[in-house]
């Protein structure tokens, strides 16, 4: 369909496992032959137990882990077998936003350069238009006065709330959340909820990796059920969690 962002067909992240002694290594499925695709302004919510996959669904669609088979069409672009050097261009369309935001930050770095490096790097724009940005970024999360603090400084919800305005200053086409809540504490996934229901509302495309079932019914589209490397099941988030069909996912509700 014209209006599909995002395709993916047959992906499988494979790794192989030695056998013993003469015999041939085996292989974990990760993920396992999927096929899926995300339509523009769609937000796509993916649920499953821990360690079945679905976050190394996440880094393989946005390429940062090598598939070891399938198609990824990104805006009709095939980016499947690119290399690092082609997929340069392509990380300005599609951001991800990881569950420790510590890992996309440098904590020697102020908070106004953490926000204006991916602009420098990626969009050549001059120092005072990046130092505005970041101060954009940082009102519409309520962050002003931050700009020169640094992240040892804040609270685990101020971190990814900045570790998503980060990755929205690139102006994606598509922003991947893998478990945006999973490491803080329960008074601060609030906060961090709130920054991407508006992100919803204005229209951003998204693929949600989360465990906040609640969360997922208020927000997606559309919701898949993972389960060891497959799709085991996906619909709209009310009929999935109000009427689920397969046992595994009736067990895991």
């Amino acid at each position: 369909m014209a209006d599909n962002l995002l395709v993916v067909r047959g992906l499988k992240q494979y790794y192989p496992v030695k056998g013993g002694l003469g015999k041939e290594p085996s292989y974990v499925k990760a993920v396992d032959n999927v096929d899926f695709e995300v339509r523009r302004g769609e937000v796509f919510g993916i649920v499953g137990e821990s360690g079945c996959g679905k976050s190394t669904l996440g880094k393989s669609i946005c390429k940062l882990i090598e598939p070891t088979d399938g198609s990824i069409v990104l805006d009709g672009e095939e980016i499947a077998k690119y290399t690092p050097k082609q997929m340069r261009p392509i990380r300005k369309k599609v951001q991800m936003v990881f569950q420790d935001p510590m890992a996309s930050f440098n904590p020697k770095m102020k908070i106004r350069d953490i926000l204006t490096e991916p602009l420098m790097n990626y969009k050549k724009i001059k120092r005072n238009e990046r130092d505005a940005k970041a101060r954009e970024l940082l009102g519409r999360i309520g962050l002003e006065d931050k700009e020169n603090a640094y992240p040892s400084t804040l609270s685990g919800g101020q971190k990814q709330r900045i570790a998503i305005v980060r990755a929205l200053a690139m102006n994606p086409d598509v922003m991947l959340f893998d478990e945006p809540t999973s490491a803080l504490d329960p008074e601060m996934v609030g906060e961090v909820l709130e920054l991407i229901k508006e992100l919803a509302k204005d229209g951003m495309t998204m693929v949600i990796v989360t465990h906040e079932m609640g969360f997922a019914r208020e927000v997606a589209n559309r919701v898949m059920f993972f389960n060891d490397g497959v799709i085991t099941e996906e619909n709209e988030p009310n009929e999935l969690f109000g009427n689920p069909q397969n046992a595994r996912l009736k067990e895991f509700l």
